[in-house]
């Protein structure tokens, strides 16, 4: 039921991560040059992995889509949030919080599917060498980005839609630096239960897939990886994967913590970094971790 003693919200109130001065500033300037690395870097990966033909490969085209997925779903947060630090402004519009839960929703899950398409890749890449040119073809290679996106635009949709039967009150506060559907759910003075089950349902069926193909591909890839005898082909098998698994431990890892792991709603204190490892930080840190682990990348910057 929809609370009679208060008026439906045309706005929330971010809280933000600090009330002292001092620490925004240097919130500030640490947020603003993550961003700026972020943009430079992703940015930067794209243009390098379009330009260089040593880079016309199934892996670098995903890893293309995964640096375009990153730029967006920083772009959505930071922005707005170093111009609430700058300008002393907490409140965002009812029509922006639900736009950030449509694009999160959007972006997250693709995402997800992408890292997991990336996980099959080196799958078939170690596993199956032989047949990687047949598996991997450039129209089967679109179908799965395709295939991302339109399961990432499913969930952008269907949360949307379901945010938008809740009722809020007007001095809403969020405990965190952007629209989170979960707080936002957990504000409303609405009956929630449909939407928490929509919620966990579509974090347990988008995610649990998806980790299940990185698991599976994994399993397999050391399986084949452990039957080499050569150090040197175990060496060179493992350092394909090793990027990629930094990247999917930082990113499901925060994931399972906000959305998977049950706890009460006054037991959320690690959201707030949670919600910065995979919003801000694995953003930046992915072109990073793809250009300094990886030698085709390397090489390709020195050419």
């Amino acid at each position: 039921m929809s609370g009679s003693n208060c008026t439906q919200a045309t706005e929330f109130s971010l809280a933000g991560f600090t009330e002292d001065p001092a620490t925004q500033v240097a919130q500030f300037l640490l947020f603003l040059l993550t961003y700026l690395a972020t943009i430079v870097g992703n940015l930067g990966m794209i243009a390098l992995i379009r330009v260089s033909p040593l880079l016309h490969s199934p892996m670098y085209y995903f890893l293309g889509n995964l640096a375009f997925v990153n730029l967006c779903s920083s772009t959505i947060i930071a922005p707005r949030m170093l111009a609430g630090v700058l300008l002393g402004k907490k409140g965002i519009a009812y029509a922006g919080c639900m736009a950030q839960v449509f694009t999160l929703g959007l972006f997250v899950v693709t995402e997800c599917f992408l890292l997991a398409t990336m996980a099959y890749d080196r799958y078939v890449a170690v596993c199956h060498p032989l047949l990687y040119p047949l598996v991997m073809s450039p129209a089967r290679c679109s179908r799965l980005v395709a295939g991302s996106y339109l399961l990432g635009l499913t969930n952008g949709m269907g949360q949307t839609i379901g945010m938008s039967s809740l009722f809020f009150c007007s001095s809403s506060a969020i405990d965190l630096f952007f629209c989170d559907i979960s707080l936002l759910i957990s504000l409303s003075t609405s009956d929630t239960t449909l939407s928490r089950v929509i919620l966990r349902t579509s974090s347990s069926l988008l995610g649990v897939p998806s980790i299940l193909v990185v698991l599976v591909s994994y399993v397999a890839i050391i399986s084949t990886v452990v039957s080499i005898s050569s150090a040197e082909g175990k060496r060179k098998a493992f350092s394909t994967c090793a990027s990629h698994l930094t990247t999917v431990s930082t990113f499901y890892g925060a994931l399972i913590f906000m959305y998977l792991i049950p706890r009460s709603d006054t037991s959320r204190g690690g959201d707030k970094w949670a919600a910065v490892l995979y919003t801000v930080v694995t953003p930046m840190l992915n072109p990073l971790i793809y250009s300094l682990r990886n030698q085709e990348v390397k090489e390709a910057w020195r050419r």
